[in-house]
C-alpha cells in the first residue's frame, strides 16, 4: 500500500533543490538559518508521517518507489536536484544513500550505512577497529527453537539488529527476563524484517550477516558505567572530524531511559581526545566517506575505560537547537555543506550561550504502566516558559485523550512526553532553568487498567 501523498508537486524553485526525507516542522525552521541556505531551495520528498511513523503494511520498496516518482516528476518539469538530506533513523538513513546512489549525489554509500545501521555487523566492524572497546555480543534469532543459546552472560541487553529510539530494547537479568523479551518481540518484530530485509539486499548484505535478518536482534554486553557522551561528525574526503561532543544524561532504576542531552561536554580533553581517535578509526574500517555521523561512547572514570555504545549514520536532530544556542547555527550545516560537496562550515561558539540542554520530560511505566493522557501543557503554559525564558524551545509529543501504550517507538521503560531546550551561561544556571520551566509544564493521567 503506498501511502497517501502529502507531497505538493508544485512547479520547480528557480533555485537548486535540495530535498529532505522526513521532513517535520519543527526542525524545518532551522533550514533557512544556515550559511548558504539561500543557494538553495530546500522541499520534502517524504514528510514526517510518510518517512518515520509510515503506516504499519508500508514498505521501504513502496516508500523508495514514492520518492524516484516524486523526483521523476520534478525533473520532468524542469527541477535541479542539488542534495537530499535527512536527520532520522531507519528507514530515512537507509533511503537517503540509495537516492544519493541512483542520481549521482555525493555521500557515504548504502554499505557503508548498513555497516553503522545493522547492529551485529557494526560490532563486527568495531570489534575489527577498536577491540578493547567493543562490548562481548551476540547474534539472537528470537524464533529459534532454543534463542538462549548465546555466549553470553546475564545481565545483557536484547534489542532489534535494527531499530530507533530504543524500540523493544529490554535489559535482561535472567531467564525471565529473557522470556518477557522474547514474547514481546516476536509480537512486534514482524513488521521489521521485509523493509530492513529490502534495504540490506539494495545495499548488499554485509559480510557475515545473511543469517542476520530484519526479524533477529542482538545481545550485547551492559556497558552503561560512569558518562555517556556522543561525538558529532563527518568524514570529508577520507579525513574525519568531529565538531562538537555531548554529554548524555540518564534516568531509571538501570539508568536505562535517557534524560539530557548537554552541550558542550564536560569530559576531560584527554578522554574527549581518545575518543575522537577512535571514532576515526572505526569511520576509516566500515568505509564511510562524505557524510556526517554520531558515535556514543561510556567513560569509567574509575577505571579510565572507553565503551563503544553505536554509531548512526547521521547527524542527531536531537542536538540542532544545542548547537543554535552555543555555535550560532544548528547541525544541519554538516549534511546541506556535505551534499553541496564542500568542506562543512560549522562555526564554534558564535552563538548567545555558553551551555545548552536538551531534557526529556518522561513518564515512568513503573510509575503508571498505562494511562490516558488527560491534560497537556496548554499555549498559554507554553508562553509562560518563553516569558520567562525567552530562548526556550518546548515539544509537546503527546495529546489530550491519547493512550500512551498508542504512542509510536517508545522504550520499553517510560512514555516521552515532551523536550524542552534550553540555554545559560554556566551548568548551575542551566540546572536553575530547567528545573523552573518544567514546573510550567503541567500534565495529568488516568491510569489505564486492563479487565482480568
Amino acid at each position: 500500500m503506498t501511502p497517501t501523498p502529502s507531497w505538493d508537486p508544485a512547479a520547480p524553485p528557480d533555485k537548486d533543490t535540495v530535498f529532505v526525507v522526513g521532513m517535520d516542522a519543527f526542525n524545518a525552521r532551522f533550514l533557512p538559518e544556515l550559511r548558504g541556505a539561500g543557494e538553495v531551495e530546500f522541499r520534502a520528498l517524504l514528510d514526517f508521517g510518510e518517512a518515520v511513523v509510515p503506516p504499519p503494511d508500508i514498505q521501504f520498496a513502496s516508500l523508495l518507489e514514492l520518492c524516484e516518482d516524486r523526483l521523476a516528476g520534478f525533473a520532468q518539469q524542469g527541477g535541479r536536484l542539488k542534495g537530499i538530506i535527512g536527520w532520522w533513523d531507519f528507514p530515512t538513513c537507509a533511503l537517503v544513500p540509495i537516492l544519493r546512489r541512483r542520481h549521482g549525489l555525493p555521500g557515504p554509500d548504502a554499505a557503508a550505512i548498513a555497516a553503522c545501521e545493522h547492529k551485529y555487523f557494526a560490532r563486527l566492524q568495531q570489534q575489527r577497529a577498536v577491540p578493547e572497546m567493543t562490548p562481548a555480543f551476540a547474534a539472537v534469532d528470537p524464533f529459534a527453537v532454543d534463542p538462549k543459546r548465546i555466549e553470553l552472560d546475564y545481565p545483557f541487553w536484547l534489542k532489534p539488529v535494527v531499530a530507533h529510539s530504543s524500540y523493544l530494547g529490554f535489559r535482561v537479568d535472567d531467564d525471565a527476563d529473557f522470556d518477557h523479551a522474547l514474547q514481546v518481540i516476536r509480537d512486534e518484530i514482524g513488521h521489521l524484517r521485509r523493509p530492513v530485509d529490502n534495504f540490506l539486499a539494495e545495499a548488499g548484505w554485509p559480510d557475515g550477516t545473511h543469517e542476520v535478518s530484519g526479524d533477529h536482534c542482538i545481545a550485547e554486553e551492559i556497558i552503561s558505567v560512569g558518562e555517556q557522551c556522543t561525538l558529532e561528525g563527518y568524514v570529508f574526503q577520507g579525513e574525519s572530524h568531529i565538531f562538537g561532543v555531548i554529554d548524555t544524561g540518564r534516568t531509571g532504576r538501570h539508568r536505562q531511559s535517557l534524560s539530557t542531552y548537554r552541550y558542550p561536554s564536560s569530559l576531560p580533553e584527554g578522554v574527549q581526545a581518545r575518543m575522537k581517535a577512535a571514532a576515526a578509526k572505526v569511520m576509516r574500517q566500515i568505509g564511510y566517506d562524505d557524510g556526517a555521523f554520531n558515535i556514543e561512547f561510556y567513560w569509567d572514570e574509575a577505571t579510565d575505560n572507553l565503551k563503544l555504545l553505536e554509531v548512526n549514520s547521521r547527524i542527531s536532530k536531537s542536538h540542532t537547537p544545542l548547537f543554535r544556542l552555543v555555535d550560532g547555527v544548528g547541525n544541519f550545516q554538516v549534511p546541506f555543506d556535505l551534499t553541496q560537496g564542500r568542506r562543512p562550515r560549522m562555526p564554534e561558539g558564535e552563538g548567545p550561550y555558553a551551555i545548552a540542554q536538551k531534557s526529556m520530560l518522561r513518564l515512568s511505566r513503573e510509575e503508571m504502566d498505562d494511562a490516558v493522557v488527560t491534560r497537556v501543557p496548554s499555549e498559554a503554559d507554553i508562553a509562560r516558559v518563553k516569558e520567562v525564558e525567552p530562548q526556550a524551545e518546548v515539544r509537546i509529543l503527546v495529546r489530550e485523550g491519547q493512550r500512551l501504550s498508542d504512542l509510536d517507538y517508545q522504550e520499553s521503560y517510560s512514555y516521552l512526553l515532551a523536550d524542552l531546550f534550553l540555554g545559560a551561561d554556566s551548568a548551575a544556571e542551566l540546572d536553575q532553568k530547567a528545573r523552573r520551566c518544567q514546573a510550567l509544564l503541567p500534565f495529568e493521567f488516568e491510569p489505564v487498567r486492563e479487565a482480568a
